[in-house]
């Protein structure tokens, strides 16, 4: 009998594509579409509606206009 222990580390959480679609969003600078769609493997399209349906739900997203960057959204805690 060996008296080592194995320990087993906790299953990794498994994170739904708007949970990061909401962490991309709760960056200080934000996500543009491009890269919400880089991340998610979503279409434009689908990216918007996902951001629609973030608002429904109770989420505050703001959209600027940046140069050079585009429009920038954020998720804003109220």
């Amino acid at each position: 009998m060996s008296d080592t222990i194995e320990i087993k580390s906790a299953p990794k959480q498994h994170v739904s594509k708007t949970g990061l679609v909401l962490e991309l969003l709760s960056r200080t600078d934000g996500a543009t579409i491009e890269q919400i769609v880089e991340a998610t493997g979503w279409l434009a399209h689908s990216t918007r509606a996902a951001l629609t349906g973030l608002r429904k739900k109770g989420h505050f997203i703001t959209s600027e206009k940046r140069e050079g960057a585009g429009r920038v959204y954020r998720v804003e805690v109220v």
